[in-house]
């Protein structure tokens, strides 16, 4: 009985390395404002669904070595599932704070960025004007947070949906 009270559960694993993974996303995010990267580009969000998929992957394995040794495919997206809560809520609260009050011109660096963007791909002014209706009303602190919160829980989920395919361990069957 003392034995399975010792075993790591889902939620214990997940919530884990959420918290590695919140930590892991400040100091990314903080590494890349000091030094002055681009941090709209496409290939960060690519690099943080890699970063997203390791923690996931090493979460899988703390699970399997710290219980029984098997993980359903189930059991790796609840994983996921936590992970994903934990690691968006810190770095979203962590990017609410930043973004309202600690460096107020970083939400209008995106909108002129965005702007630069579109004018690049030569849009004109009109349709600028009614794209930037929208791009306002997504890049406010506010906004920033929930969507933070949203998309990084279906984004973690999504990717413990695919590295839980090859990090599943079903219990053997029993043979009669």
């Amino acid at each position: 009985m003392e034995e399975t009270a010792n075993l790591a559960t889902v939620r214990q694993s997940g919530i884990r390395y959420g918290l590695i993974g919140g930590v892991v996303s400040i100091a990314i995010f903080v590494i890349m404002i000091v030094a002055q990267v681009d941090i709209t580009a496409w290939y960060w969000k690519w690099i943080g669904y890699l970063i997203t998929g390791v923690l996931i992957f090493l979460a899988h394995k703390y699970y399997k070595e710290n219980g029984n040794g098997f993980m359903p495919y189930g059991q790796g997206i609840g994983i996921g599932l936590w992970f994903g809560i934990i690691s968006s809520a810190i770095s979203s609260v962590f990017t609410y704070i930043y973004v309202k009050f600690i460096d107020a011109g970083f939400i209008e660096a995106i909108k002129q960025k965005s702007v630069e963007d579109m004018e690049a791909k030569g849009m004109s002014s009109e349709q600028i004007d009614q794209a930037m209706k929208f791009v306002e009303m997504f890049t406010t602190a506010e906004a920033m947070f929930l969507m933070g919160i949203i998309f990084g829980i279906i984004g973690a989920v999504i990717i413990a949906l695919i590295v839980s395919i090859f990090t599943q361990k079903k219990h053997p069957e029993p043979t009669f």
